[in-house]
């Protein structure tokens, strides 16, 4: 059994990641066992298969097919034999040995799952920790984004003290570490969204069994390009994964 497996879900973004396997590689400590699988959706032929030459601890994958987020991450969900498990997105980059500093957040919480500090390139923090989702919040996330400021800055936590630990009920999924038994038991991310809404979708089940951290003594550079804000068949696809969403959990206006 590894310490932390990692997967890296990629779709014709070769590029990034390469360079976020290297940022793990470089940044995480040589006495923690991990295994790192890269899951391949991509439509376009890569070379990422090479990376399995230059990294013993890896593992390429390719699906075959777009699977999308849940799905392609669930791809591994029978071979992990870990202590934890990372989901991290191919536009993450590690500057210091946060999957070290996770693990060992989690195990002084007693948490299921943690989440750092999410930075721009800028390495300011990002606003992508949240109250839970409502209606109104999410409409106005997808339709209203110039309106609404103080609602907005309330469902982002913005009145939370980032210098601190505290509990979450919703983080983006791009980069978090979760015990690997507690991913196992609730059957991974629910393959019912395609992309989009996967994640708030596995938090809110990770609270109900256990809890989830922010936490502040370590942070991640993340691109986030934000697809949905700029390709209508993205942003369709994310109102649609909304409304899976709130079938689920019921619609919960404000």
């Amino acid at each position: 059994m590894t310490d932390i497996s990692i997967a890296i879900v990629s779709y014709n973004d070769e590029a990034n990641v390469r360079n976020a396997v290297c940022s793990i590689m470089e940044h995480t400590a040589a006495l923690v066992s991990k295994k790192i699988y890269i899951i391949d959706n991509s439509t376009r032929e890569n070379s990422l298969q090479d990376l399995e030459k230059k990294y013993q601890q890896l593992e390429y994958l390719a699906t075959g097919e777009n699977l999308g987020f849940g799905r392609g991450h669930n791809y591994v969900l029978d071979r992990l034999d870990s202590r934890f498990h990372a989901v991290v997105n191919p536009d993450i980059l590690l500057v210091e040995d946060s999957l070290s500093i996770l693990m060992a957040f989690i195990e002084e919480k007693g948490a299921g799952m943690a989440v750092p500090r999410l930075l721009d390139q800028e390495m300011e923090l990002q606003a992508v920790y949240r109250r839970e989702l409502t209606v109104a919040d999410m409409g106005i996330r997808m339709f209203l984004p110039s309106h609404f400021k103080e609602r907005q800055a309330y469902h982002t936590m913005q009145d939370m003290d980032y210098g601190k630990p505290f509990q979450v009920p919703f983080a983006q999924g791009s980069f978090f570490v979760v015990r690997t038994e507690l991913f196992r038991e609730l059957g991974g991310f629910d393959q019912r969204y395609f992309m989009y809404m996967e994640d708030a979708d596995l938090c809110r089940r990770v609270n109900e069994a256990s809890s989830l951290w922010y936490c502040p003594d370590t942070g991640v550079v993340h691109k986030w390009e934000r697809g949905s804000h700029k390709d209508w068949k993205l942003w369709k696809a994310h109102v649609a994964s909304m409304v899976k969403y709130f079938r689920k959990w019921g619609w919960k206006l404000w």
